[in-house]
């Protein structure tokens, strides 16, 4: 995606954010009321951030596509969220790559095992199950996903705008 641009969100596309993520929710899981968690989002992403955390917003030429929120210090990747119109794009793996820049000796998810579009992505991306749980909001059981970067293989990351 040439034309993405990477870059943190200013304060003044907040709203859009959570717009986004609820829309990116919601065409994952009809049967949730997602607008009903934006506090819980906005509050999430106020603690991750003040320890650390990275959030890092992809933009094509008229909207928000995507954000991605990555720990380097502890390597935990929290959200990864794409509007529905992106899906299949190549938003989702520019982010990633975000991700990794940003923690490059390697990530950790949590990911619903019946996100199967998520899951298989995260398959092609090189990440393994290392771990079974399941989800303190939605009782959703999820897996344990985590990303090393091969020591012999330099790594294959995207080019994508950082404007």
């Amino acid at each position: 995606m040439d034309d993405l641009a990477l870059r943190a969100p200013a304060p003044s596309e907040r709203a859009e954010l959570l717009d986004l993520w609820v829309a990116g929710w919601r065409a994952t899981y009809p049967d949730i009321d997602f607008d009903a968690r934006r506090d819980w989002l906005i509050a999430r992403l106020a603690d991750i951030e003040a320890v650390g955390a990275q959030t890092i917003c992809a933009f094509g030429q008229t909207r928000m596509l995507g954000f991605v929120t990555i720990d380097p210090h502890i390597r935990w990747l929290d959200q990864l969220a794409v509007h529905p119109a992106a899906f299949g794009s190549g938003v989702a793996r520019a982010l990633l790559d975000q991700a990794r820049r940003a923690s490059p000796t390697g990530i950790e998810l949590d990911v619903n095992v019946d996100n199967l579009r998520a899951r298989r992505f995260y398959e092609r991306e090189g990440f393994a199950v290392a771990g079974r749980g399941v989800n303190a909001i939605s009782g959703r059981k999820t897996l344990l996903l985590k990303w090393r970067p091969d020591p012999g293989v330099a790594p294959q990351i995207g080019a994508a705008s950082t404007s």
